[in-house]
């Protein structure tokens, strides 16, 4: 009858059809209070007995609807306001559906019929109402589903009520089209199952692109949950409410990513829309490496003030940088010679004879020396500047040019080097000192390197008298030799080239061997001596260092236990870590008890572990009594590593002593050998090939096993899934209590556990849960907020806390996270952390905030906890000291558990005001506030006279004080569970 303002919601078209009966409906037109017209279906036959109406709507095709809600608006009269009658009048009405594929048109069997529920009015209207023309509506709504056939009928049952239908809304939920980061995401109907959420895959608008996968997940009320994922606009758009568009001309956008469009880089423009890139102006340009975001440069100009500084030795030329860099800071210089004759036009390229220090091309300083030149000769240099665009361009070349003539001074030149001797390593040479000299000669560089290697490497010494013996040399090779000489000013150019080979005398040989004999045998001798001493004193050193290791680890073992300041707290002792000792053998053996295996009694396989097969047996204790334990074996074939980290469970777990810890019983290392006919360890039964393989193992060669107490129940996750529904809330709670107070212990030691799940949680008989699995588990400092860093090993990301994931820093912070999803496993009887959801889904979704709902059922306390340990900031989650405390409370009162989470969230969904009840000083007062005063009496008379005592209150005590209206009992109700969260809050519990 009117337009619904629910966003997430499709309506069906009703109409209210007419069925033959004796009394039927009426359909009639009225005025409410501002003289608008109101149509109506009304029955009123309240004074005959025994009614039967029936009203039913047409066939409504359910379209894509698994689940759809009826709301129904009307207006029912008080009985008690009707003179004359008698028990035939009736304050409820029934609302029936019937599935089907088809139309009936107007047949109509009532046996076919499905009952939805009885309705009942909150507000009744009376004659006096009438005369006022105060129209009291009544709104029900009710959830028909699941629905599998194409439509459905309503029908609408009177059986004495004096009542007026004034609409009907039938709807389904949806999620509704959305657009969300740059995706739009479809209508979806949530699934039926209220806990289970709808993954769907977005769609890039257009000009965007995907960046990560664009997901988000449908809630069963219609509302998108958990966004993850985004796209992005592509190059040449950019992002503005909620759609790509593209870069205007004078723009650009290079990259694909939700940037704005930024201005054309100097001496660039872009003439269309939808740049990637700005094109370069006339006479600038963008090297090939450029960024599309860099200005468009140009060559540089030549350059300025080109100088030279000429010396007996060495000319060094000198220049500026130019005056216009075009643009750019990757500036380099190439210089070119030119030996030119007495015309112009006879220049010609330098050959190699000259060199240039550093370099003569991509040269970054402005200087440059030039050696071993000509003298009485005409050099042209010329200087160029170069940056990243001159070779991209036919641009005339930045070049500055300067003549040098070396008339202004020469290299002095030594005579003709001569062979004085050669033998088959060495040969002397000799020269005449130079003349006309008019600095002193400082010494004199020979270089030499052998003819058939040219001059790709040579080698060179020094020496200040004219002569020379050049030894090292290979016999019978001809060498390449020349001389400079060094003065004051500089080097000389070297001499002409001179060459000479060395002899093959036999007798140089023998003289040479026994040089090289007496060489050897003395440094055979000196090694020796060295490798003596330096064992010497390693082998002291060793002995030192392990002395002082081993009264180190003594001494600290020592401490933990003994020293008062050392110990968290008197009376607990500190754990010690394995991995201290040198041995781990010796940390077993300190730690865990050694036991006979033949006081084990195998009898069979119950799972398997990471090492080897988990068996369930019986030990023989030393009162000849047997207890029931479970075994874990290390499988046969093992390294000695694999033995090492196998028995480190045993280590650790030999250290606790807890009710709510696994209880190792002991350790079996040391047994013989024996093959598998020779059987240590008695076997009671076998339940097939697989137990025969797996006792073989472990009674042949060297068992090793670690024994523990047996849990009847296994894991928890497994248990609750297989008990779905069949614990109280209380007994939830004292499953969690049992665990955190296992945890407590371990925190208390100084230990963090890293893999806190239900699957690491073992129940006995007595539903008593100890935690287990320490494979993962790492030891604190002593310092309560330091946390282990591990480089590497597999981390759960369903149970671990952000920092965990992304630093792999782990503290008693982190397992109160973890703690938190066991909460929430629990509470939803083993149900998966993050459903389907991937484990990257998962990470994203925590850093955006989201944290999991309440189970179904899951009391707000609890859920609140939940919250309070997925804490994003470490230091704000609950110490589990607090824990303990908070559900030890929440034990001794068992009413705080009474109100659940989905009744919150349908009160506060509820229109009316909030109402703030510190106000209220009595019984009284509450009752008028929700307008119910008329039952203060009733209250009072049944003992309720505190609000504390309502807030105590069931269904079935206002039902017993006398409150018989199915309205008034929802209305009070309603607002005692508002008034328990109250006074739970004003308690300590933060709800």
């Amino acid at each position: 009858r009117y337009t619904s303002t629910l966003t997430n919601s499709t309506f069906f078209p009703v109409l209210l059809l007419f069925l033959s009966s004796p009394l039927q409906w009426d359909a009639i037109t009225e005025m409410d209070e501002h003289n608008r017209p109101i149509h109506t279906f009304q029955v009123c036959h309240v004074m005959e007995p025994n009614q039967n109406n029936w009203l039913r709507s047409n066939w409504i095709f359910r379209q894509a609807a698994q689940k759809v809600y009826v709301e129904l608006r009307f207006t029912l009269r008080d009985c008690n306001s009707i003179p004359w009658v008698s028990g035939t009048c009736k304050e409820t009405f029934n609302l029936f559906y019937y599935e089907t594929d088809e139309s009936h048109g107007v047949k109509f069997k009532p046996s076919q019929y499905t009952k939805i529920d009885t309705i009942a009015a909150d507000e009744s209207f009376t004659q006096m109402d009438l005369g006022d023309r105060i129209l009291k509506l009544n709104t029900e709504v009710r959830e028909v589903g699941p629905i599998s056939r194409k439509g459905l009928y309503l029908a609408f049952q009177d059986i004495g009520a004096c009542i007026a239908l004034v609409s009907v809304r039938v709807y389904y939920k949806k999620c509704p089209f959305t657009l969300r980061n740059l995706a739009s995401f479809p209508d979806t109907v949530p699934r039926v199952d209220s806990s289970s959420l709808v993954e769907v895959r977005g769609a890039c608008v257009e000009h965007a692109e995907e960046r990560d996968t664009p997901k988000l997940y449908c809630g069963a009320d219609g509302d998108w949950l958990v966004p993850l994922g985004k796209c992005v606009c592509s190059v040449g758009y950019e992002e503005m409410d909620g759609a790509c568009f593209a870069c205007r001309p004078g723009f650009y956008k290079a990259f694909t990513g939700n940037i704005k469009c930024s201005k054309c880089p100097p001496h660039s423009f872009s003439y269309g829309e939808g740049a990637a890139v700005c094109n370069c102006e006339k006479a600038f340009y963008r090297a090939e490496r450029d960024p599309p975001t860099m200005a468009c440069t140009r060559p540089p100009s030549p350059p300025r003030n080109v100088v030279f500084n000429l010396n007996d030795t060495c000319l060094q030329l000198e220049w500026s940088p130019p005056s216009d860099m075009g643009g750019r800071r990757d500036l380099t210089y190439n210089v070119l010679c030119k030996r030119c004759g007495p015309e112009p036009d006879q220049c010609q390229l330098c050959g190699e004879e000259l060199r240039f220090v550093p370099r003569p091309q991509g040269l970054t300083n402005t200087t440059v020396t030039v050696m071993d030149f000509s003298a009485h000769a005409n050099y042209t240099f010329e200087i160029e500047s170069l940056n990243g665009v001159s070779k991209m361009i036919n641009y005339p070349r930045s070049v500055a040019a300067i003549t040098v003539s070396t008339d202004q001074g020469g290299p002095f030149m030594v005579g003709m080097l001569k062979k004085d001797w050669a033998s088959q390593n060495s040969i002397a040479l000799s020269w005449l000192e130079p003349e006309q000299i008019s600095l002193l000669v400082v010494d004199y560089e020979v270089k030499y390197y052998e003819k058939e290697h040219e001059e790709l490497s040579y080698s060179s010494t020094r020496t200040k008298a004219p002569s020379v013996i050049i030894t090292g040399l290979k016999p019978s090779t001809c060498y390449v030799f020349s001389l400079r000489t060094r003065t004051s000013a500089g080097h000389s150019a070297y001499s002409p080239k001179y060459e000479y080979e060395t002899t093959d005398d036999t007798s140089d040989m023998a003289s040479d061997q026994g040089q090289v004999l007496v060489i050897v045998t003395a440094a055979v001798g000196g090694f020796t001596l060295l490798i003596i001493l330096t064992l010497f004193f390693l082998i002291t050193g060793r002995c030192q260092w392990y002395i002082k290791s081993k009264m180190s680890s003594d001494d600290k073992r020592r401490t933990n236990y003994q020293n008062g300041h050392a110990l968290p707290y008197p009376g607990v002792k500190t754990y010690v870590d394995p991995d201290t000792y040198e041995d781990p053998t010796q940390a077993v053996h300190e730690f865990a008890k050694e036991i006979d295996p033949t006081r084990i009694r195998i009898e069979r396989v119950i799972g398997a572990g990471e090492f080897g097969e988990v068996c369930s047996g019986r030990l023989r204790t030393l009162g000849k009594r047997e207890i029931a334990v479970a075994i874990k074996t290390l499988k046969g074939g093992y390294v000695e590593r694999q033995r090492r980290d196998f028995l480190r469970e045993a280590s650790i777990m030999g250290q606790f002593d807890d009710p709510n810890i696994i209880r190792l019983e002991g350790v079996v290392t040391r047994s013989k050998e024996a093959g598998c006919g020779q059987a240590l360890i008695p076997v009671t039964s076998l339940t097939g090939l697989t137990d025969l393989v797996v006792l073989c193992a472990v009674i042949s060669g060297r068992p090793v096993m670690i024994v523990v107490e047996y849990m009847e129940n296994g894991s928890l996750d497994s248990f609750l899934r297989k008990h779905d529904g069949h614990f109280t809330v209380i007994q939830l709670v004292g499953m969690l209590r049992g665990i955190a107070s296992g945890v407590r212990y371990l925190s208390d030691m100084g230990y963090v556990h890293r893999d806190l799940a239900a699957r690491n949680i073992l129940v006995n008989s007595n539903l008593v849960c100890k935690v287990s699995d320490f494979g993962l588990s790492r030891v604190l400092e002593d310092d309560p907020e330091a946390a282990y860093t591990t480089t590497g090993g597999k981390i759960p990301i369903r149970w671990t806390a952000p920092e965990a994931i992304s630093y792999r820093k782990f503290s008693s912070a982190s397992d109160a996270w973890s703690y938190g999803i066991v909460m929430w496993e629990v509470m939803s009887y083993g149900e998966r952390p993050y459903w389907e959801m991937s484990n990257q889904d998962v990470i994203l979704s925590i850093e955006e905030g989201y944290r999991l709902p309440a189970p179904m059922g899951c009391p707000v306390v609890l859920h609140q906890l939940m919250l309070h340990c997925w804490q994003k900031e470490r230091s704000q989650r609950p110490k589990f000291t607090d824990v303990v405390s908070f559900l030890d409370k929440l034990i001794r009162n068992p009413s705080s558990l009474l109100a659940l989470v989905e009744d919150i969230q349908g009160l506060a969904e509820s229109p009316g005001e909030v109402v703030d009840y510190h106000v209220f000083i009595s019984i009284g007062d509450w009752l008028d506030s929700i307008k119910m005063s008329q039952y203060k009496s009733s209250f009072v008379a049944a003992g309720f006279s505190t609000l504390d005592s309502v807030a105590q209150m069931s269904i079935e005590d206002v039902r017993r004080i006398g409150v018989v209206l199915i309205g008034h009992q929802r209305r009070i109700v309603s607002s005692i569970q508002t008034l328990r969260l109250q006074l739970l809050h004003d308690n300590g519990f933060h709800v």
